[in-house]
């Protein structure tokens, strides 16, 4: 979850949560809810820039990618690069399906362990 994520790093850094909020400019009441789940992250990607600048996360990394897509999770929004990449949109009823625990048939078995493990297809 995006708020978890941000509250860990955000203490390993040592940083409050009203210092934390001037530093990226939001109510520190609003954003406890966005911590604790009760409120979505934040969408704009420039908001999310801050937020990495705030924490050191260096834009691009594996912690920024990581970052932007639990917001994006969070939010309820598909990330863009999934979006644009119509053979893992195809995949997707398939991939959700199998998050539910409903039967899927082999063949889709096989290819989601063949795009998980090759990014094929």
């Amino acid at each position: 979850m995006f708020g978890e994520f941000i509250k860990e790093k955000r203490l390993s850094k040592g940083l409050g949560l009203r210092e934390f909020c001037k530093m990226i400019e939001v109510d520190a009441s609003n954003w406890s809810k966005v911590e604790r789940g009760v409120l979505a992250p934040p969408k704009d990607e420039e908001k999310l820039k801050k937020i990495a600048l705030a924490l050191d996360i260096e834009f691009e990394s594996v912690l920024w990618r990581e970052m932007k897509d639990k917001a994006s999770i969070g939010a309820g929004i598909i990330p863009q690069d999934i979006l644009s990449d119509t053979k893992a949109l195809n995949s997707l009823p398939m991939f959700f399906r199998t998050l539910r625990s409903e039967k899927p048939t082999p063949e889709d078995l096989e290819k989601l362990i063949r795009m998980i493990k090759k990014g094929e297809e």
